[in-house]
């Protein structure tokens, strides 16, 4: 039973997170690393650190080898794993953090 509750989530949530036009249209736009960059300094290295590489936030050095873009968006926009707030920049915006969270290797 708990099983079948999961298979009908899962075909609930998915196509929803596909069909998301924010993560659609941030997803279609071409990012810059650098603009990516100073987002990243102005909102999330108080939590992540300045270059990335952790303090209350993961590090987030390989992270784009453990999460896609699309994963990564609904990361940011829903702020899921508490302490990390909730936030949803414009999509160009987003397409340049996710190209600047491409290059932290």
């Amino acid at each position: 039973m708990a099983a079948a509750a999961c298979i009908v989530a899962l075909l609930l949530v998915l196509p929803a997170a596909q069909a998301d036009p924010y993560t659609r249209q941030a997803l279609g736009l071409s990012g810059s690393a650098e603009n990516g960059g100073l987002l990243f300094r102005v909102n999330c290295a108080g939590c992540h650190g300045i270059a990335g590489q952790g303090l209350v936030g993961p590090n987030l050095h390989g992270v784009a080898e453990r999460k896609n873009s699309r994963q990564l968006i609904q990361q940011v926009v829903s702020g899921r794993t508490p302490p990390m707030p909730r936030f949803q920049p414009e999509p160009q915006a987003m397409a340049d953090l996710l190209a600047y969270l491409n290059g932290l290797v």
